[in-house]
């Protein structure tokens, strides 16, 4: 048989010609271990023949089974995202990063929403992990917060990654998001436009973001000698009408705050809300700055001064990540490093009113 004569073929159900990783082995004239390496994107495989691999794949049209894959490796090849946000533009923009880097590596996603104060939610989430026979797991806030959670995946065994807005974990499972570097920038803003009253909504207390956005603001205002008096601070929840109430409090306060901080973008949008219904002006009377730049901070009027978080980006590194790690290459993936927000500014900040 020529070095690249086709072996007879299986045939599929519908008679079609059908392929086997077998026959991929016998061409490239190596193990069928090799070549299930190379469709799994291992290192330990020499390029050349990675080549060879790749080119009589291409050239038979062959196409690994997903779920042969899972059985000759004991995993499914299914990544799991499990959060319990109640912003669901955080949800899609973190589906849309995994998804990114998930493209063309045979891996698939499967999302479960849940409710960390729920009495079942520990076992919930176990029976998730083992009935989906997951390959890995990344965990969001404030999910990826619960220690309890990680205790559950190591006993399982399932690879995993937590974001969070600190080190929780050690580096080759954890994406830091930074929340406290995003509170300073926002304080940062407002100082240099010449606020010192200045009002803040923070986000619900389960969340260590909402801390850590807080401490950055808390303490870059300090550095400027700028007070954060508790009258001038309120508890949300991240959602617009937790917003539209703070707000409405706030401007209730005498000496009226010049300046807002929302530890969120729906947040800050509730609270242009109630800037309006008060019959006042943004920027004009009172700036308003929120935190994450999704698509509502440039749909609303103003347009939203707000920190950049970027979380596309913080998903495909997260899947980037434990794509690595279920592979065995945790040694070259430990120092992937974290995302750092960034403010943008658009229409709702301006000069402290007088």
């Amino acid at each position: 048989m020529a070095e690249h004569e086709a072996p007879p073929p299986r045939r599929g159900l519908g008679g079609e010609k059908k392929t086997t990783i077998n026959d991929i082995a016998r061409l490239a004239g190596v193990s069928k271990k090799t070549v299930s390496r190379v469709i799994n994107q291992s290192p330990f495989v020499k390029e050349e023949t990675r080549e060879r691999i790749n080119a009589i794949i291409a050239e038979t049209g062959f196409s690994p089974d997903p779920q042969a894959r899972g059985l000759a490796f004991r995993r499914s090849f299914l990544i799991g995202l499990v959060y319990d946000n109640p912003n669901p533009q955080y949800v899609v923009n973190m589906q849309l990063g995994l998804l990114d880097a998930m493209r063309g590596s045979g891996y698939e996603l499967v999302v479960h929403p849940c409710n960390r104060g729920a009495p079942t939610f520990l076992a919930d989430f176990r029976r998730f992990i083992e009935r989906q026979k997951l390959s890995g797991v990344v965990l969001t806030p404030s999910v990826s917060e619960d220690d309890r959670v990680k205790a559950v995946l190591e006993e399982i065994g399932c690879a995993y990654i937590r974001i969070a807005s600190v080190p929780v974990d050690e580096p080759s499972h954890i994406i830091v998001s930074n929340d406290r570097v995003g509170g300073r920038a926002a304080a940062r803003h407002l100082a240099e436009l010449g606020h010192k009253i200045i009002g803040f909504i923070s986000g619900p207390p389960s969340f260590r973001s909402s801390h850590e956005r807080r401490g950055g603001f808390e303490d870059e205002l300090k550095d400027r000698k700028i007070s954060l008096t508790p009258d001038y601070i309120m508890q949300g929840a991240y959602t617009f009408e937790t917003g539209l109430s703070c707000a409405a409090e706030l401007l209730s306060r005498t000496p009226r705050p010049t300046a807002i901080f929302a530890a969120n973008d729906e947040m800050a949008a509730g609270a242009l809300h109630a800037i309006r219904r008060a019959g006042l002006t943004c920027p004009a009377d009172v700036s308003v700055v929120g935190f994450d730049d999704f698509q509502i901070a440039s749909s609303v009027w103003p347009p939203l001064t707000t920190v950049r978080s970027p979380t596309r980006e913080i998903g495909r590194m997260a899947a980037e990540k434990l794509i690595a790690l279920s592979a065995g290459q945790v040694q070259a993936r430990e120092a992937a490093p974290g995302a750092a927000p960034a403010l943008v500014v658009r229409d709702s900040t301006g000069p402290a009113a007088n």
